[in-house]
């Protein structure tokens, strides 16, 4: 099946186009990061604004550089920014409408948490022999662990309560007076320090299966209270290493308490912060620990992306019975009076 994809739950505007048969023939994707940077974060209404000027240009690039007409295109429907989502829900359903083809819904977090079979499949591999799968999800606004099971389905067996790892890391870089997007940043001045030299703890006793962020960022906060600004800035490589072991730190403890409790055949990590090169120094050790293939989302799809939901779309259709179809077929330029649930 050949589906075209468009994300836009955030500040990343992205458009892929998945042929069954020949993987991804176009993959392009507009960060905001520029446009955001002098605000310390994502502004909502900038980021709406902006997926109005990416998405037409995305698409206009596709049209130039494809030519196989799409069977399907897909959209993710949440969660994410109400604005940004709308931006892309609208280019998409009238591309839909237009080409006279199927209308999939693509459900973020499920995009993410297939991702890392993207490689495999491509491959050419069996990916059924991956299963079950105990999962991490890693992003600015989602910490979850999860299981896949060998019908498909997923299963969340633990979330955090509050802050996601990545909103942890961007909001303690800001503490630090580090520019956004804050994470990038951290781990960068951490090559050069001592993760032992502070203690920042991390809520939740070891055998406990949940995840919270929100502690670790304010003992950051108490620990930077007493400091000149010059003690911070001798110290600052010291204390994003020691920080940022402590978020990692966590997902890693309670990834490896997963793989403990539940059988499992792989281990994966996929969204935003599964770019940081210690999180995936962390993971390969688990999976060599416990003998399990590490299933990593390649670097380019851990970030928001359209290949990940093209990939969904796709997937949920063949392999769940599920293809998150709300609208029909529809003859060229025909609106729709049909209002499935999205699953």
């Amino acid at each position: 099946m050949k589906i075209l994809a468009v994300e836009s739950s955030c500040d990343e505007s992205s458009v892929a186009f998945l042929d069954g048969r020949n993987g991804f023939t176009f993959e392009e994707t507009i960060s905001q990061a520029n446009l955001h940077s002098p605000y310390g974060g994502v502004v909502p209404e900038l980021a709406a604004n902006g997926h109005m000027e990416s998405i037409p240009q995305l698409i206009g690039l596709w049209r130039k550089s494809c030519r196989h007409r799409p069977d399907a295109v897909a959209v993710t429907v949440g969660p994410g920014l109400v604005g940004c989502l709308a931006m892309g829900f609208a280019a998409a359903r009238s591309l839909s409408i237009l080409l006279g083809c199927n209308f999939f819904a693509v459900n973020h977090l499920h995009g993410h948490g297939l991702s890392p079979f993207m490689a495999p499949w491509l491959r050419g591999e069996t990916l059924e022999s991956y299963l079950p799968h105990i999962g991490l999800l890693a992003s600015g606004g989602n910490s979850i662990i999860f299981r896949i099971l060998e019908d498909w389905s997923i299963e969340v067996l633990c979330q955090t309560v509050d802050d996601a790892a990545g909103e942890a890391l961007d909001k303690g870089a800001k503490l630090l007076g580090l520019p956004y997007p804050g994470g990038v940043e951290i781990e960068r001045l951490s090559e050069g320090g001592n993760p032992s030299a502070f203690h920042f703890p991390v809520a939740f006793a070891a055998n406990e299966m949940q995840l919270s962020f929100s502690g670790v960022k304010t003992s950051l906060l108490y620990a930077l209270r007493p400091m000149e600004e010059e003690e911070i800035e001798r110290k600052k490589a010291d204390l994003c290493a020691s920080y940022q072991a402590a978020v990692i730190g966590a997902l890693s403890k309670k990834t490896a308490l997963g793989l403990e409790r539940f059988r499992a055949k792989s281990v994966g990590i996929s969204g935003g912060v599964s770019q940081n090169l210690l999180l995936r120094k962390e993971f390969a050790k688990l999976a060599r620990h416990y003998g399990l293939p590490l299933l990593a989302a390649e670097k380019r799809h851990c970030g928001d992306n359209g290949a990940m939901i093209a990939f969904a779309a796709s997937f949920s259709q063949f392999r769940m019975g599920n293809p998150g179809e709300i609208f029909p077929k529809l003859p060229m330029g025909t609106p729709s009076n049909s209002r499935k649930q999205s699953p």
